[in-house]
């Protein structure tokens, strides 16, 4: 069983006012097959959390360990972080000119797998998630994510989420700018990628609507650097009630 350990992990990032520690000593488990929410208000470290697993320069671990498998994650590049099963789903996802979804997407798959895959296979399955994802089909051919529109965008991460097949994902605010609509596809992906491969999940929001689709194993509430509370799918329907009010007072003494 693939596990993802998170331990006593410090990160500081680069501002104008110079360095300053964002993370402060988070410790998280992830086993393969299990749905992680992590929920809290804006500049808790969320988004902090996710490009620091995906090796963003930005970020700067000072303390901790990140370890996939026992295998240290820190040590890796980020194309190698990817090959060895970690994916990101950008809240803002960039866009790659002069490059199509097509060639983008199996060069991917080939980067991470060491081999091409076959053709016919491929193009099955390309065009069964597309079709999924209620994308249209001229979108293989179109560069990744220029003048998508943000739906569209979230769409083309999942569909990588789907084709790639990675170990464990970590989605950042995938939620954000998504109509009911576009967040029920792009759930349904969520969950279908879960149910064919197992994979974690580890789902970054501030609103507990997009865990009505998809249902999280766990709860974790990220408060200035730190998980303030965890618990189950319960604690997600308490913050909906209350909001994040009773933990930003001790926060911010």
């Amino acid at each position: 069983m693939s596990v993802l350990e998170i331990k006593n992990l410090h990160v500081d990032v680069e501002t104008d006012q110079g360095s300053r520690e964002i993370l402060r000593g988070v410790d998280l488990l992830i086993n393969e097959g299990e749905i992680h929410a992590v929920m809290g208000p804006n500049g808790s470290g969320k988004s902090t959390l996710a490009y620091t697993i995906a090796g963003h320069p930005k970020y700067k671990v000072t303390q901790g360990e990140i370890l996939l498998d026992g295998e240290n994650v820190l040590a890796m590049t980020v194309d190698e972080r990817a090959r060895a099963g970690l994916f990101l789903a950008m809240q803002y996802p960039v866009e790659i000119p002069g490059v199509t979804v097509t060639n983008f997407l199996r060069t991917a798959k080939t980067a991470i797998d060491g081999t091409a895959p076959s053709v016919r296979t491929w193009v099955k399955d390309v065009r069964e998630s597309m079709t999924n994802l209620r994308m249209d089909s001229n979108f293989a051919e179109r560069n990744v994510n220029e003048g998508f529109s943000g739906g569209e965008k979230k769409r083309n991460e999942i569909l990588q989420l789907e084709l790639l097949k990675p170990k464990f994902a970590v989605l950042d605010e995938t939620d954000s700018g998504l109509d009911v609509d576009a967040l029920k596809i792009v759930s349904e992906g969520v969950n279908r990628a879960e149910a064919n491969t197992g994979l974690g999940i580890l789902l970054i929001t501030h609103y507990t609507r997009i865990l009505r689709y998809i249902h999280p194993d766990f709860v974790h509430v990220f408060v200035a650097g730190r998980i303030a509370e965890q618990g189950g799918p319960e604690l997600a329907e308490r913050l909906e009630e209350e909001g994040y009010d009773r933990f930003l007072e001790p926060a911010a003494k």
